[in-house]
């Protein structure tokens, strides 16, 4: 507990396995939900400082940290994001929240995302940091977008291979991993990164590659892709469709919107680099912080991809626009910027 000072640690049984956490603030309920190969230790900076306005949840995803390792299923179904989202769902129930924010980084964010879809009514907010959905990445890799993305391909291999590999020397294999993805070698707490070494264990390295497993199959058939023309395309920020773009003014920042930015249909599966080029969506101009790809920098894509992704700054944009008609406020950080 030395990384959540005056928060309390708690167990609970939920969904047929044990999830742990810590839980500490005052206010409206917010759930962190960690990525991989961390446990909840890796919102020890920022847990503190919302929790001056908030009742902060920290938890371990099912298999990660010291949320016991379910075994793993010959359909993965034990490590769908959807049976993960629901034992966080109960988590919070038996914490007495039935509505609250959640803010999901990586494998955590797929959770939170499954948890918007299939929960509406108690997913009062939704922030996704630093992911895109799972048909998108398989559906835009390219040879140096893979080499950067191999643990999509590594992790899912059957018959027990990841695990094997990884089981020979998983400290070395870990701080690899983490060492691949911070930018300051300094970074990191010690403690935290002492925290997930302690929690690399063989049962989690189990389960993590079970997650993904489950990543690459039962989770890519529980979102369909949403059929091409199925819904127009719309202003970011005003919610205004493409058939006035040219002409009429944004309601939120009361500038025109113009069609400037060609992306891809950002309806998961229907996104390629071969459609961005063929399809244009309404913007509003420069003075809309939220919508200007120009002042969004990390839009433009994420070094570790290997270049620029044909992606708007939202996140699944059918899941944004059903979210918010369920009355679900949607925003978050993805590669850098803000979209909501």
């Amino acid at each position: 507990m030395a990384l959540f000072a005056g928060f309390e640690a708690f167990d609970r049984q939920v969904n047929g396995t044990t999830i742990h956490g810590v839980v500490g603030g005052n206010g409206p309920p917010l759930l962190l939900l960690h990525g991989y190969p961390q446990t909840h230790a890796m919102w020890h900076r920022v847990a503190p400082r919302l929790a001056r306005e908030n009742t902060v949840i920290c938890t371990d995803l099912r298999g990660y940290g010291d949320s016991p390792a379910p075994a793993p299923h010959a359909g993965h179904v034990a490590y769908s994001k959807r049976e993960m989202a629901r034992d966080q769902l109960e988590v919070m129930a038996a914490l007495g929240h039935r509505r609250f924010a959640v803010v999901g980084h990586d494998r955590g964010g797929r959770v939170a995302r499954r948890m918007a879809l299939d929960h509406p009514a108690a997913v009062t907010g939704l922030a996704v940091l630093d992911i895109v959905p799972t048909r998108l990445v398989y559906g835009v890799l390219d040879q140096a977008r893979a080499t950067a993305a191999w643990r999509y391909f590594f992790l899912v291999q059957p018959g027990g291979l990841p695990e094997r590999l990884i089981g020979a020397d998983p400290h070395r294999y870990l701080d690899h991993t983490l060492d691949e993805w911070r930018g300051d070698g300094n970074a990191l707490d010690p403690a935290a990164v002492a925290e997930y070494h302690r929690c690399f264990d063989p049962d989690t390295v189990r389960a993590s590659c079970a997650d993904y497993r489950a990543g690459a199959t039962v989770d890519l058939a529980t979102t369909r892709p949403t059929p091409a023309g199925a819904s127009p395309a719309r202003c970011w920020s005003c919610g205004a469709s493409a058939a006035s773009a040219r002409r009429t003014t944004c309601r939120r920042v009361g500038r025109r919107r113009r069609t400037a930015w060609r992306v891809a249909r950002w309806t998961a599966g229907t996104s390629s680099p071969r459609n961005a080029r063929t399809r244009r969506r309404p913007h509003c101009r420069r003075s809309c912080p939220r919508t200007d790809p120009r002042r969004r920098g990390a839009a433009a894509g994420h070094r570790g991809w290997g270049g620029r992704l044909p992606i708007p700054p939202t996140a699944d944009r059918g899941v944004t626009e059903r979210a918010r008609r369920r009355g679900v406020r949607v925003g978050g950080y993805l590669f850098g910027a803000i979209w909501s």
